[in-house]
C-alpha cells in the first residue's frame, strides 16, 4: 500500500476523533481542566497535518513506499517531543499557547499524550485493519 497525503490526513483525523476525543475527555475529567487536554489534542492534530506532508515525502524514499510500525513509533516520539519543546519555548518567553494552562506539568502531558498515542497505535495495527480491510488498498483514504 502506498499511503497518499490525503489518506494520511483522513486517517489522522479519524483516529483523533474516534479514539483521541474519548480518552482526552477522560483526562479532562481527571485533571479537572476541560480546556488544556482538548487544546493539546487540537494542536497535535493541526501540527500532525503538517508532519504528514513530511511523512509522505519520507515514504516515497523507501523502496516499498510503506510506513512500518517502527516508523510510527519514532514519529510518535518526535511529535510529543516537538510539542513539549514548543510549549516550553513559549513558557520561557513569558507567553502561553492559547488554551494551554500554565499549570500543565510534564507528567500530565506525558500521561495524556502517551495514552492517546498508544491507543491510536493499537487501533492502526489491529482493529482498523480488521474492521476496514479496504482502507490500506485506498492509500489510507476513507472517503
Amino acid at each position: 500500500m502506498t499511503p497518499t497525503y490525503y489518506g494520511f490526513l483522513q486517517t489522522r483525523f479519524l483516529l483523533f476523533t474516534v479514539i483521541g476525543l474519548p480518552i482526552t475527555f477522560g483526562f479532562a475529567n481527571l485533571y479537572r481542566d476541560y480546556m488544556t487536554p482538548f487544546a493539546i489534542l487540537g494542536y497535535l492534530l493541526i501540527f500532525g497535518f503538517a508532519w504528514d506532508a513530511a511523512y509522505k515525502f519520507l515514504v516515497t524514499l523507501r523502496w516499498d513506499h510503506d510506513w512500518p510500525p517502527a516508523y510510527q513509533l519514532f514519529a510518535g516520539i518526535w511529535e510529543g517531543f516537538f510539542f513539549w519543546i514548543l510549549l516550553q519555548t513559549f513558557r520561557q518567553s513569558g507567553q502561553q499557547l492559547p488554551g494551554i494552562s500554565e499549570l500543565l506539568t510534564f507528567s500530565q502531558f506525558l500521561l495524556h499524550y502517551s495514552t492517546v498515542w498508544i491507543f491510536i497505535f493499537i487501533g492502526t495495527q489491529g482493529p482498523l485493519r480488521i474492521l476496514f480491510p479496504r482502507w490500506r488498498f485506498r492509500g489510507g483514504k476513507w472517503l
